[in-house]
This record gives C-alpha cells, structure tokens and sequence, in this order.
C-alpha cells in the first residue's frame, strides 16, 4: 500500500496578510539566529524586518507567495521585478514541513509566476552560512554569478536563466 504525500499549494497573498506577517517574522527570526549563532535578542527581530521589509513584495513592484502542505501554513517565497528580470526573495519553510519538498514546490511557483509576466531570467542573493539554500537553488538550475547587488549580508549570487516554453515542453 502506497502513502499519498500531501501537496504543496502556493497563493500570492499581499506581505501584510496574516499568514505573510507570520512567516515573514519566522524566516527573520531564522535568519537573526543562524547570523549570531544565539537566540535573537529582544528587539532584533523587529529590527532586522524594519532594515529589510517585504512590503515590496506585493504589486506592481512584486509578489509573495504563501505556501500550504496538506493544509499547513508551511512556507513562502517573494519575487521583485526588475526590467525583464525577477528576484528571488524570502524563501522559507517551516522546520517541520523541510525535507518534504517545499524548496522545489516554491521555485517552481516563483518561476512560473516570472515566466508569465515575461521575465527571462530570476536572480538571488544569499549569505555564506545558508548552505542548505545554496544547495537548493543549484540543485533546480541556479548557476552562481558575478554579484549583481551590495547588500549587507549577500555572498554568494545565483541566476537561472528561464525559458517561456509552456512547462514540460521540450
């Protein structure tokens, strides 16, 4: 007897939604700890969002996307649009959903969405302790480029090239 795995279903919901304001706040919080390899400290949190806020992640200048596994509020990944490029921001799972392919299941969504209001290709940045991310993204076709940004905390940037043949065309 074979177990169904459930689905992972994406939404794109405005970052002030609910659900976003959640999973904004835990993938910050994650991100505050593994940086300072301690428990974030009162404040920081709310700190780091206000330096690095998610609003733009709603149109014209963007979108989020919230992710449910078999029902769960279990992830989200956000898109900024640049002229014919998109770039990947915020993209996070739940410790309790990771390993059950959310990572690929928002990729796809994201890239979806990017191919379908004609970017040709979608950018990122991460840190050097994010290893499980950068293994991620090279895993579906991000290649890491010369760095296109300045930011704080990017070391390491990636591209992938998007195609706008219908998805599983060959």
């Amino acid at each position: 007897m074979t177990s169904v795995r459930p689905a992972w279903v994406t939404t794109t919901v405005r970052p002030d939604h609910p659900d976003a304001a959640l999973l904004l706040r835990e993938y910050m919080t994650e991100m505050v700890v593994r940086y300072h390899g301690r428990p974030a400290r009162p404040g920081e949190v709310d700190a780091a969002l206000a330096e690095m806020p998610s609003d733009d992640l709603a149109p014209p200048g963007g979108l989020l996307l919230v992710a449910r596994h078999g029902g769960d509020l279990a992830g989200c990944a956000g898109l900024r649009w640049h002229s014919g490029w998109a770039e990947l921001k915020r993209v996070f799972v739940r410790p309790a959903h990771r390993g059950a392919g959310g990572g690929a299941a928002l990729l796809a969504a994201v890239e979806r969405r990017a191919r379908a209001v004609g970017a040709d290709r979608i950018r990122l940045d991460t840190r050097d302790d994010l290893v499980e991310a950068r293994a991620l993204y090279v895993r579906h076709g991000y290649v890491e480029i010369p760095a296109y940004s300045h930011g704080p905390y990017a070391g390491h940037w990636y591209e992938k090239q998007l195609t706008n043949a219908p998805e599983g065309a060959k």
